[in-house]
């Protein structure tokens, strides 16, 4: 669901048995496979425009088509009367900061910056009804629903020096990763990337997470700190990115670096098919748990998985992480989608249900962010904010959803 490659969700019981989602979180990146364009529908443009077509606004060129969008009116939302729009207006302003680059989004932006940082809720509400116009968004079959997860930031507990308290490295990105964007050879797989090292004149899959444990004095020299749980370790890589506690009681924010490349694997599943815990138990703390009681097995559980997230450190900001839009996230109103189908930065209106429960939860959200498993159009990770609350809130959400875009009035969304 974080960086530009961003973030599976969240790993608990279902998640961690089918690495369902992801912030600032991706760890592979499979080649891409041809869409078909499928024939126009009524009254729904498709969006974006096929692979090759020509970017508009000087955003970057689109990928290939997912689904057209559905033409809809404002009363097709949900409890869209019933929502505090103005809660969302401070995360509108953040994508604004990107999208109004684009001349589709400019008067737009440009107004919305004129009514200021604080509108109130009918000005922020006339504003979104007389400037943009809902367009449902549909899945590859033409349904209307879809699920929808949660991501969040955690905080784990480090040392910038490694001890018998603070033994796993957590590691930047090293000099020998390659990154190739397949797109400078390919047009066609334009944002899709192969990483790996050279050996010789070749190029060979990067390091496994086993190598890398194996190997430790080769990344000694990009250790940005050492963590005091691996398990953590591990679920801060799932989410891409968090913050880290140092025994002084400070806290510094890890952001994704890079992957290693290789697909993830879910170590939950991996316990469950070993027997070691039944299905229900593969939730965090049964992970944790199973650690605890098997420390001579812990690497072994580790390797399962083959994807490896270096981090970089950066600056201690009063905002959340950094997402795919190059914005920071906002609890509560920022959304992963798969910007094939709903482009990064727009308003999306998300009607589904709270965590584990059949309580509505119909909010104005933002597209400002993606995830490696947010594939499809109603695919959604929801960003729950910073720490254990959000994380348990997290943990609980895979809910059905409906999901409309919002775009300029009287412009096609492309």
């Amino acid at each position: 669901m974080f960086p530009a490659f961003s973030r599976l969700s969240v790993l608990f019981p279902v998640f961690l048995l089918a690495a369902c989602a992801g912030s600032p979180r991706p760890v592979s990146e499979p080649a891409r496979a041809p869409v078909s364009t499928p024939a126009p529908v009524p009254s729904a443009p498709t969006f974006p425009p096929p692979a090759g077509a020509p970017a508009t606004g000087g955003a970057p060129a689109p990928q290939a088509l997912a689904r057209p969008l559905q033409a809809a009116d404002w009363s097709d939302l949900p409890s869209w009367a019933a929502d505090p729009v103005e809660e969302a207006w401070p995360a509108f302003l953040v994508s604004c900061r990107a999208v109004s680059r684009q001349a589709v989004w400019r008067p737009v932006c440009d107004a919305a910056r004129a009514l200021g940082e604080n509108p109130g809720g009918t000005a922020a509400r006339r504003f979104f009804e007389a400037r943009l116009s809902p367009w449902r968004v549909l899945n590859a079959d033409g349904t209307r629903e879809g699920l929808v997860t949660g991501y969040y930031e955690p905080l784990i507990k480090g040392s910038r020096s490694r001890s018998k308290a603070y033994p796993w490295p957590v590691h930047g990105v090293p000099d020998d990763l390659l990154t190739i964007d397949m797109g400078d050879v390919f047009p066609d797989l334009k944002g899709q990337r192969v990483r790996g090292r050279l050996v010789g004149n070749r190029v060979v899959p990067y390091y496994t997470r086993a190598e890398v444990a194996r190997q430790a004095e080769r990344f000694a020299g990009k250790t940005l700190l050492y963590a005091e749980d691996a398990v953590e370790l591990f679920f801060l890589q799932v989410q891409g990115s968090g913050r880290v506690q140092l025994p002084d009681g400070s806290v510094l924010r890890l952001a994704y670096g890079d992957a290693n490349g290789h697909p993830y694997q879910s170590i939950g599943r991996w316990l469950v098919d070993k027997g070691e815990m039944k299905l229900e138990q593969a939730s965090m703390e049964g992970i944790k748990n199973w650690a605890r009681a098997n420390p001579g097995r812990l690497q072994e559980m580790l390797n399962a998985n083959p994807s490896y997230i270096f981090f970089r450190e950066v600056a201690q900001s009063g905002g959340g992480p950094v997402g795919a839009l190059g914005q920071p996230l906002t609890e509560g109103r920022s959304l992963a989608v798969d910007p094939r189908s709903i482009p990064l930065g727009a308003p999306v209106f998300l009607a589904t249900t709270q965590p584990n429960s059949p309580q509505p939860l119909r909010r104005l959200m933002l597209a400002q962010d993606t995830g490696s498993a947010i594939k499809g159009g109603v695919r959604g990770d929801f960003f729950w904010g910073f720490g254990a609350d959000a994380g348990a809130l997290a943990g609980r959400m895979r809910q059905k959803g409906e999901m409309w875009v919002l775009w300029p009035r009287d412009q096609v969304p492309r």
